[in-house]
């Protein structure tokens, strides 16, 4: 019955107590701070007496309606964060803050599900379903933004379980296929991808294959020897998609947010100086990217902001000199323009830095200058090129129009090592070390600037 209605009704019952009733119900809902509820209550208190099937039939009514009204009037917590220039905006309303106290087991995983999807939490994954519809971004960088989101939702300090499901239902939400596993206390968040990582963990599942997502949160070191793993099992409509680490492009960062390095080394007695333009930004983003199959690492490309302020300056300095000679000289530049150190000393693992990372780091190894080499060659002379991989080392050879020193022949074709890393001996293209010539080597990647990067 709505304010204003007529309503003809007989005195069956004591009308104080009646009143006393209205009020005590009144009182209540203004407790609960129900607005459009009061106008119902006001009503009701103008009813000096009423029948006890009316009665019976208002109070059903705003039984059933004050959930649906309660749910409407939630309060709702507008949050905004910048994503390398861009601004996340959604409305998280309190119920979408399921909380995650329980011990860490299947049955509480699933609890946290069910209480997700019964909320409102649609605005969130619109938000950043949007940024992935405007920019298109690798699925490496997507993953980026679900960390930030789930960050700005549930601090990972405050309650790292809660803010791995957030990824968790953020990523499968957004259509890709992730799961859950529990080992011991740790909760191991693992997405579909046909790619190859070597230092991470990863299983297969009806022929698919599953990579750990957060194994860096365990700081690299679990038994999965002596602890069984438990999948739990839980499904999202529409989750199917695999998860690539292939990078083609990089966000498109402010120029604000570049700072300046300088770089400089030595060529036939001539000093080079380079002022670069870096992003930290590129560095955060890597800091938990894994090792992986040289094809992907080797092509990630230079930020935007890098790139003009680096290859244009290399392509100046080269600039008339013969092919093999520009080869050189850029050899040289990622030979001598950073300082050398083993990764294991670095980072203490082994890492496999993308060329921007090479440049951002004051330090490096073997693996990441091949990466730069790889990468000036690429965007300046387009040559072929092929990586040898040694026991202990990693180096370049290039394929000039004519071969240079001892060639390396593979598959028919002649290529000339050319060495980025500083060696015992100050070495020209054409030469291997003297402790590399008679090791074995393998062939780990191929590029032909024919075909695009696999």
């Amino acid at each position: 019955m709505l304010p204003g209605s007529h309503v003809s009704c007989n005195i069956g019952f004591n009308t104080h107590s009646a009143k006393h009733d209205t009020y005590h119900l009144f009182a209540k809902i203004q407790k609960l701070n129900i607005k459009l509820l009061l106008p119902y209550c006001n009503f009701m208190i103008s009813i000096s007496a009423m029948h006890t099937k009316a009665k019976i039939l208002l109070s059903f009514i705003l039984f059933i309606f004050t959930p649906i009204l309660l749910f409407s009037q939630q309060e709702k917590q507008n949050i905004s964060f910048d994503f390398y220039g861009d601004t996340i905006e959604f409305a998280l309303t309190d119920a979408a803050r399921v909380p995650f106290n329980d011990s860490l087991s299947k049955k509480s995983v699933l609890s946290f599900y069910e209480r997700m999807i019964s909320t409102d939490y649609q605005p969130v994954v619109t938000a950043i379903l949007n940024y992935k519809h405007r920019h298109n971004p690798d699925d490496w960088v997507y993953y980026q933004l679900i960390r930030k989101t789930a960050q700005s939702m549930s601090p990972k300090a405050e309650n790292y379980f809660r803010y791995t499901l957030y990824k968790w239902f953020l990523l499968s939400s957004s259509g890709y296929d992730a799961t859950l596993n529990i080992i011991g206390n740790k909760l191991l968040f693992y997405v579909q991808s046909d790619e190859d990582i070597y230092d991470i963990p990863f299983f297969h599942r009806d022929g698919k294959k599953y990579i750990c997502l957060n194994y860096h949160d365990y700081n690299y070191n679990i038994d999965f020897e002596r602890n069984k793993m438990f999948n739990v099992p839980v499904s999202i409509q529409g989750a199917e998609n695999k998860f690539s680490y292939r990078l083609t492009q990089l966000p498109d960062f402010l120029p604000e947010s570049y700072y300046e390095k300088e770089l400089q080394f030595d060529y036939h007695d001539v000093n080079y100086h380079f002022k670069v333009q870096l992003n930290a930004d590129v560095k955060k983003m890597f800091i938990n990217y894994p090792v992986a199959d040289y094809q992907l690492y080797f092509n990630a490309p230079l930020s935007s902001g890098t790139y003009n302020s680096l290859i244009p300056q290399l392509k100046k300095n080269v600039k008339g000199m013969r092919v093999n000679q520009g080869a050189d000289y850029l050899m040289y530049f990622t030979r001598y323009a950073f300082l050398y150190q083993a990764d294991s000393e670095n980072f203490g693992r082994e890492k496999h830095m993308s060329p921007e990372q090479t440049l951002l780091y004051d330090r490096s190894d073997c693996a990441d200058r091949a990466a730069l080499f790889y990468c000036l060659v690429k965007e300046i002379y387009h040559l072929p090129m092929i990586v040898l991989a040694f026991p202990h080392h990693l180096t370049i050879a290039v394929k000039f129009d004519k071969p240079v020193g001892q060639p390396i022949v593979y598959n028919g074709t002649a290529y000339s090592v050319c060495e980025p890393t500083p060696q015992n001996e100050d070495l020209p293209i054409g030469r291997l070390s003297q402790d590399l010539k008679s090791a074995t080597y393998e062939v780990a990647y191929v590029y032909d600037p024919a075909s695009k990067p696999k």
